[in-house]
């Protein structure tokens, strides 16, 4: 079809850049898909329990995805020139360094699971216990006030995780890292810095939600935190210029779609939030994948939890603009245990089937699943827990996989009710992820958490999120991140809702059964870390 034939649309891009692949969605202001391209790229372990990109191949295949999504448009009769503004989400905390000078990378990227850190984290809290941490006032707070503060200050704690931990192992074991550092010719980021910094022709920008990942930024003040810089010893110079998550960063210098506007940006479970329209205090979402995040929106206010869960910024809807912050708890295990009932168990052929299977039972014959492969996470956080409470038929196991994944969403749940002290009367959870295909495992998440279960029926919330940020920056289709009734018709048919059908009573024991069930795991394994 030649360009002359080619319909003029108004059309958002999505650049989607998970942990394994990178997308690109192009949507309609419904939220359909009218173009795609998806592409893997490759995975390097190196080491038990290390996990690298090469960031080379990661914006090769940002570049490839772009073309390869124009290319579908194109074929469906519409125009390049239809892509009016860009958002971009990626995976959180994977850590870059690169060369100003040059725009190459100086060592592989550390993926945000990867846990060859822990010499780090021991050096760190060490530092905390013995020197403590400086505080604007220019008191010094030391061991558990010490603790207390960096959480305080960034929402999070010192962990394998966290980007910042990331930055200091690679100065330390990459030499190129630390001569740039020295010579002031070092820039650091996250995926998204890095993405934008090519696309955009070196700028070198990120936003808070990103920013909140990499223990660095003052999550009230919004921005780089001198006292963490210094206690992490680091220099600002290195650090990404902050934006908001809604607003022009500039042109793409290449590719299809040379000169169209970016215009958004967030990390991926950020973004999923935003793509599930949780803009309102109290709303809630949750992304069941291998494992399973939930963020729950608390509007412009930081809640520091008391019960296990990581303070955020959900996003700043444009710049100047207060940000709106979220708390967020983590499962270790959703989809993961599914894939172990086919691949160990031999339980299952297909992911998909284990809804039959839990089917064929009415209830679990009393089997408690504690799926603790590698211990709990929020709000539990007992790495040593471990144990499958009885074994009974495959129906029975398979059902109590799903519970368990349901019981550990109602336990996040309701930490961040007593933490954000908020009675949500609407009692809904919106949903998105593979684990959510399935009718049965969200019916038994209905059933066991007591909340209707929202599903949309196009379940890519999270490069969705992204679009609605750049959307709203540039006005387009009359979005705006500051009255949610303007993206009222997005994503909004055939939509389903799962209700419970069980009574309060019949809940509540099963809750009190897993409870028991969560505390006899603890601690199960704790003598094999000794």
């Amino acid at each position: 079809m030649s360009t002359k034939q080619l319909k003029k649309g108004e059309f958002i891009g999505a650049l989607d850049c998970g942990t394994t692949s990178t997308r690109f969605i192009i949507f309609d202001e419904y939220a359909a898909i009218i173009a795609q391209h998806q592409l893997e790229f490759p995975q390097y372990y190196p080491h038990p329990g290390w996990h690298e990109h090469d960031p080379e191949e990661i914006i090769e295949s940002v570049r490839a995805c772009i073309s390869g999504a124009v290319k579908d448009l194109e074929s469906v009769g519409w125009d390049r020139e239809s892509v009016k503004t860009i958002g971009i989400t990626n995976q959180r905390e994977t850590t870059v360094a690169w060369d100003r000078n040059t725009g190459k990378s100086l060592c592989p990227a550390i993926v945000w699971d990867d846990g060859r850190t822990k010499g780090t984290v021991a050096h760190y809290l060490n530092k905390l216990d013995s020197e403590g941490i400086s505080l604007p006032d220019g008191s010094v707070k030391k061991e558990k006030e010490g603790h207390d503060q960096i959480k305080a200050m960034s929402g999070l704690p010192i962990s394998t995780y966290f980007s910042a931990i990331k930055l200091r192992w690679m100065m330390h074991h990459h030499p190129a890292v630390q001569e740039a550092y020295d010579s002031d010719t070092l820039l650091f980021g996250t995926i998204d810095s890095w993405i934008c910094y090519h696309l955009l022709g070196g700028t070198h920008i990120t936003d808070p939600s990103n920013a909140s990942r990499t223990l660095l930024l003052d999550l009230e003040k919004l921005d780089w935190s001198k006292n963490l810089l210094d206690f992490f010893d680091l220099k600002a110079s290195i650090l990404p210029k902050l934006v908001s998550s809604s607003e022009i960063y500039g042109e793409m210098k290449d590719t299809e779609l040379k000169g169209t506007k970016v215009a958004g940006m967030a990390g991926d479970q950020q973004a999923a939030l935003v793509g599930n329209k949780c803009l309102t205090t109290g709303e809630a979402k949750c992304t069941y994948g291998t494992g399973a995040f939930l963020l729950f929106c608390t509007g412009n206010k930081v809640i520091r939890s008391t019960h296990g869960l990581l303070s955020t910024v959900a996003y700043q809807p444009g710049p100047k603009l207060p940000p709106v912050y979220a708390l967020e708890g983590s499962i270790a295990v959703a989809g993961s245990a599914i894939k172990w009932l086919r691949d160990q168990m031999k339980l299952i052929e297909s992911t998909g089937q284990i809804n039959e299977l839990a089917a064929s039972v009415e209830n679990t014959g009393g089997v408690y699943f504690v799926t603790a492969f590698s211990g709990l996470l929020a709000p539990y956080w007992d790495p040593s827990a471990a144990g499958l409470s009885s074994y009974t038929t495959p129906g029975h196991i398979a059902r109590a996989t799903l519970e368990a994944n349901a019981f550990q969403t109602r336990a996040i749940l309701e930490s961040m009710h007593k933490d954000a002290k908020h009675e949500d009367k609407s009692n809904e959870l919106k949903v998105d992820g593979g684990m959510t295909n399935g009718d049965v495992a969200m019916q038994i998440l209905a059933d066991n958490i007591g909340f209707d279960i929202l599903r949309p029926e196009m379940r890519e919330s999270t490069a969705l999120g992204s679009a609605l940020l750049a959307g709203s920056a540039v006005g387009l289709y009359g979005w705006d991140l500051s009255k949610p009734k303007t993206f009222a018709r997005v994503n909004s048919a055939g939509n389903t809702t799962f209700k419970s059908s069980i009574d309060d009573p019949t809940r509540a024991e099963r809750w009190r059964m897993w409870q028991r069930a969560v505390e006899r795991a603890k601690g199960w394994d704790e003598d094999q870390n000794e």
